[in-house]
């Protein structure tokens, strides 16, 4: 095994262990970096021109943001979760418009709405038990 495939081995192992021990809010924090990860990739992956790598960055960030959208619970959260939804639907929409016509300033646009969420979700941290 190479060096590079033990490195990616070695960091799926991590991300595998962090999402088994990770708490529902943990969770969620962990989707929403991947998202941003994605799209940063996927910006650099345009600049140097590999669309396919790009088309899968851009993939994987639109199916955490389906996950996510999937996960929201529209009876208890109400019209949180209604303006969540709505900004996933938007985001999706973005991330289509941005793949079809490699449009690198789409991708920094839904990474500055997800930053947002994150800042957001980081805030309202619960507080950790001892």
């Amino acid at each position: 095994m190479n060096a590079r495939a033990s490195a990616q081995h070695y960091r799926q192992t991590a991300v595998h262990s962090a999402v088994l021990d990770a708490s529902p809010h943990r969770l969620v924090a962990l989707m929403l970096a991947g998202i941003r990860e994605r799209l940063q990739l996927a910006g650099a992956c345009m600049a140097a021109g590999d669309i396919p790598r790009k088309g899968q960055a851009i993939s994987e960030a639109s199916m955490i943001i389906g996950e996510l959208d999937g996960s929201l619970d529209h009876k208890a959260g109400g019209d949180i979760a209604a303006g969540l939804a709505s900004l996933y639907d938007y985001a999706q929409r973005r991330l289509v418009e941005a793949n079809l016509h490699n449009d690198a300033g789409k991708l920094r646009e839904i990474d500055g709405l997800i930053a947002e969420i994150q800042s957001a979700w980081q805030a309202i941290e619960p507080a950790a038990t001892p």
